[in-house]
C-alpha cells in the first residue's frame, strides 16, 4: 500500500496540482495581462462610445439597421433565448438558421427578404436599386451576430441611402471605400466593410464616437 501511495497516487496528485497552477491561473493571467496591455480595445470586446461614454455598440456583433439612412446589413436568424422567439442578432444565443443550400424553407426565406427589402424603399419612395440582390443581405450568416457586409451589399444600398439622406451617391461610395478592409495578408478572404462604423462614418463628427 505505502509502496502505491508513492510509486502512483503522489506523483498523480503533484502533477494535478501543477497543471492546475500552470494552466488555470499562471497561463490565463499572463495572457489577460498581455492582451489588456497590447490589445485592450479588441480584449474588451471592441466596443464604440459616445461622447456620454454609452456603448453604442461593438464592430464584432452586427445590430438591426431599421432606417433607410442607414446601410442594412446581414439577416439574422438568432432567436431570444428565454422566449425563444425570433430575435435579430441576439448576442447571446449565437445561432444560424442550419438550412442547406438546396433546402426549399431557405430559398422560400431569400425570396421573401428580397421581396420585403424591395417593399420597404418602395415604402419609402426610394429608389429600388438595379440589378440582383447581393446574396450576403437576403441570407442569414452562421453566427447570425455578422457585423460585416460585401462591397457589393454596401454598394447595392448606395442609390437608398443617398436619396435618404440627400447625399450624392458618389459621396456615400467614397465613404465605402474610405472604411473598406481588404483581403486578409492581401490573399485570403474578400473586402468588406464594417456596418456599425460604415454608418457611424454616415453621421459624420456629430456622432461623435470613440474606443470606450
Amino acid at each position: 500500500m505505502k509502496t502505491f501511495l508513492i510509486k502512483y497516487l503522489r506523483p498523480a496528485v503533484a502533477l494535478a496540482i501543477i497543471l492546475t497552477i500552470v494552466t488555470g491561473f499562471l497561463y490565463p493571467g499572463v495572457v489577460t495581462v498581455l492582451a489588456q496591455v497590447l490589445f485592450n480595445h479588441q480584449a474588451n470586446g471592441s466596443l464604440l462610445c459616445n461622447a456620454q461614454g454609452q456603448v453604442v455598440g461593438s464592430e464584432l456583433i452586427g445590430q438591426y439597421w431599421t432606417q433607410l439612412k442607414y446601410f442594412h446589413g446581414r439577416p439574422s436568424a438568432t432567436v431570444n433565448p428565454v422566449t425563444e422567439k425570433p430575435e435579430p442578432y441576439a448576442a447571446d444565443n449565437s445561432s444560424a438558421s442550419n438550412l442547406g443550400p438546396t433546402n426549399a424553407a431557405l430559398k422560400q426565406d431569400v425570396q421573401q427578404r428580397i421581396a420585403a427589402l424591395q417593399a420597404e424603399f418602395k415604402q419609402e419612395h426610394l429608389p429600388v436599386p438595379a440589378g440582383s440582390v447581393p446574396v450576403d443581405l437576403v441570407t442569414a450568416s452562421g453566427s447570425g451576430l455578422d457585423p460585416d457586409i460585401s462591397i457589393a451589399a454596401a454598394m447595392y444600398q448606395v442609390p437608398v441611402v443617398a436619396a435618404a439622406r440627400g447625399m450624392s451617391q458618389q459621396a456615400v461610395m467614397n465613404l465605402i471605400t474610405s472604411n473598406e478592409t481588404g483581403r486578409f495578408l492581401g490573399v485570403f478572404g474578400e473586402p468588406y466593410v464594417n456596418v456599425l462604423t460604415l454608418n457611424l462614418a454616415l453621421d459624420g463628427p456629430s456622432a461623435n464616437v470613440h474606443q470606450c
